[in-house]
Order: structure tokens, then sequence, then C-alpha cells
């Protein structure tokens, strides 16, 4: 049986605070619809979704032949505040978010991943940013799969590292993280600190509030009992 463990992270409301550029890409997109923009809180409420699912789901007045424009004026509207901005200011990290993966990555026995609801060109373009391209072995993105709380993201970074479920850990902001994780059988840590209020991550195994508890709170996942 392999030693190895692997740590999945969701990025944006995880490791990433990108809702300033996500709420105005999103507000781009109604305006170009000609459509009145939701509340902040609801806009945040689909972040992890896929944008094929999130757009509906904001807009569900709307045709689907305008979800579909409003998904690439969406996607103009990002990549112009980033070109601006550039990705790691408009993308901070979180506190503590760069130690604590550092942290980890240099345990020869934990792998880590990254299961985003991001494009693989948004991924790049962030994860170029702040330089973390190698710290993650293993990268799942919503090119290649349906949108979460889907378990494919999970099954595929499981595949791809060889590592088995009960040696696994989702580390996500969001209720979808959570229902995405406890489908592949994996164990979830929710962090407060992201888009989804604390009682959404009901299907947690465990919360935290500071990104400095991770590492004691994966060591009580990983040394209970099966």
């Amino acid at each position: 049986m392999s030693d190895l463990r692997l740590i999945i992270f969701d990025v944006d409301g995880t490791l990433v605070d990108s809702q300033g550029d996500i709420v105005a890409a999103m507000t781009h997109a109604f305006e170009r619809a000609d459509s009145a923009v939701p509340p902040r809180d609801a806009i945040l409420g689909i972040v992890g979704l896929s944008l094929d699912i999130a757009i509906p789901r904001l807009a569900p007045h709307l045709d689907a032949e305008l979800h579909t424009e409003m998904v690439e004026w969406y996607k103009e509207g990002y990549i112009k505040l980033r070109a601006e901005a550039g990705a790691a200011l408009s993308s901070p990290l979180y506190p503590h978010a760069r130690e604590m993966l550092e942290t980890l990555h240099a345990e020869p026995e934990t792998l880590l991943g990254v299961a985003t609801g991001k494009s693989r060109r948004g991924l790049d373009k962030l994860l170029e940013a702040h330089q973390l391209g190698l710290l993650f072995i293993t990268q799942q993105v919503s090119d290649h799969h349906p949108s979460k709380p889907h378990p494919s993201m999970i099954h595929a970074a499981l595949s791809e590292t060889g590592v088995s479920a009960d040696q696994a850990v989702m580390i996500g902001d969001t209720s979808y993280d959570m229902e995405m994780a406890a489908s592949a059988g994996v164990a979830s840590i929710g962090v407060s600190w992201g888009y989804h209020p604390r009682e959404a991550l009901r299907a947690a195994t465990e919360i935290i509030d500071d990104f400095r508890d991770l590492p004691v709170m994966l060591s009580s996942i990983w040394e209970r009992p099966l």
C-alpha cells in the first residue's frame, strides 16, 4: 500500500481572493446582456461552478443562446481586468497560503493538487503569476470535467497520482467542494474565509478559520481509524 497522501485545493476563495474580478466580470456580462446585475452575494454564491452552469443559475429568465454569449462576455471582462492589474494583484493569495503550501510540499509523502472551476488558461495565468505551478502535481480544470459538485475532478486526481480515496483530502470554501469530496469518498476541510458562509459547509469533515491550522487538521483526519 502506498504511503503517499494527496491534498487537493480549490482555488478561488480558498487559495486566492478573486472576488473583485469575479463580480466585475459578471457585472460586465449582465450589462452586455442588458439584464439586471444579480446581488454580490448571489454572484459569489456560484463561485466554484463552471460558467456554463453558473450563469444559467444566475439568469434563469434568459434563454440558452444568451447564456452562451454571457459566458464569453464574462471571460472577456475577466481577461481585461487581469491584464490591467496582473493576476497576482487582482487575485492575491490569502494570508499564510504560500507558507502552508510550501510546508506541505516539502513533506516527502505529501502530494498537492488543484481542482478548480477555472479554465486551463485561467489557472495557468494564476499559477504563473504567483509562481506556484511546480507545487501541484495534478491540476484539474473545468475544460475537462463536469462542473462541481460532480466528483470527476477528484477521481481524475486520484487516478493520476495513484493515491487511494482514504489518503486524500479536499480543501475548499464552498458547498460544491464539500459535496464533491463526499461524492468521491474523500475527506474534506472547509475554509471559513471564502465565498460561502460557514453554515453552507455542513458536508465538510472539518472546518478551519486560519490557514496555519491546516497541518494539524490534516494529521487529525489521517490519524483517525478507518
